[in-house]
This record gives C-alpha cells, structure tokens and sequence, in this order.
C-alpha cells in the first residue's frame, strides 16, 4: 500500500497555480491530501471552512485527493496520516529561502519526512494570492487565475 503526501498551504484562496501542483503531486502519488492550514499568523480573507469548501470543491474531480484542515505542526499531520512526504510548491527563486528553511525545519523535527518541492507549469509562476486578491480589489478578470466559483467568493468577500 502506497503511503499519501501532503500539500499543506494557507490556500486563502485557491488558485490554479495550487491546482497544478495538485495535479502534479497526484500523477507521482496516488493519494494526496491537501491539508488547509489554521496558520495564526497570517490574516485570511477566508475562513478555514471557507477555504477547505473552495479547495473540495476544484478537485472534485481528482481520484484520491482528499481536502482536509489542521491546526499546529505539518509532520504531525504526516504522522498522524502516516505519510512520509510533504509537497511544497516553488513559484519563483524569491520563494526558495522561506521553504528552504521550513523544509530543514521539518527535517530537523521529522527525519522521516522527506519534502518535496514542485513547480507549477511557468503561466502560473507568478501567481499569488496576495496579488490576486489586490487585482481582484480593482475589478479586473480572475478567470485565468482561479475557478469561476473562486472569482466569485472573491468578489463577493472584496470592498470594491
């Protein structure tokens, strides 16, 4: 039996480009659960069942992806569902430090949880959910960026 891998995120919210990675975990695992994280320290738009319902929801469609919410250390969730690794996505080079360190991090607290680090396809490199959310503020077209439901959560969520 083939053990998962995690894609723990913030998802706040979904995007493609976290969709492709996604897609991209599951075509090497044939189990992924992408883990919404209660992350203390950052200020979401969306609630976490905001964010899970949203997530549930663009990968409807994926065989052996579960959504899930977690609350406190990742590897703790990979042990609790024994998984042995965790996925992390590399956008641009200004994102490999920070996961760099997390990713030592959680070595240091879990040697037996080995991460992973996935790339998007390039059109989505440069995607963010801050830079979304600041476009989506100013009105512009999301639906290269996000699902149609996304776009509308946004929307409906945003001052305008």
């Amino acid at each position: 039996m083939c053990q998962p891998a995690i894609y723990p995120g913030t998802f706040d919210p979904v995007t493609y480009g976290h969709i492709d990675i996604i897609k991209r975990a599951h075509e090497i695992f044939p189990e992924v659960i992408v883990a919404v994280a209660h992350n203390p320290h950052k200020k979401p738009l969306f609630s976490v069942e905001d964010r899970v319902k949203l997530l549930k929801k663009a990968v409807s469609d994926f065989k052996g992806v579960e959504v899930c919410d977690f609350d406190g250390l990742v590897v703790e969730l990979a042990r609790k569902r024994k998984a042995k690794v965790l996925i992390r996505g590399l956008r641009m080079l200004s994102d490999f430090e920070y996961e760099f360190q997390m990713a030592l991090t959680n070595r240091k607290l879990a040697p037996d949880i080995e991460t992973i680090f996935l790339m998007p396809h390039e059109s989505y490199s440069y995607l963010s959910a801050k830079l979304l959310k600041e476009t989506a503020v100013l009105g512009a077209d999301l639906s290269s960026f996000v699902p149609d439901f996304v776009e509308a959560a946004l929307k409906e969520k945003l001052p305008r």
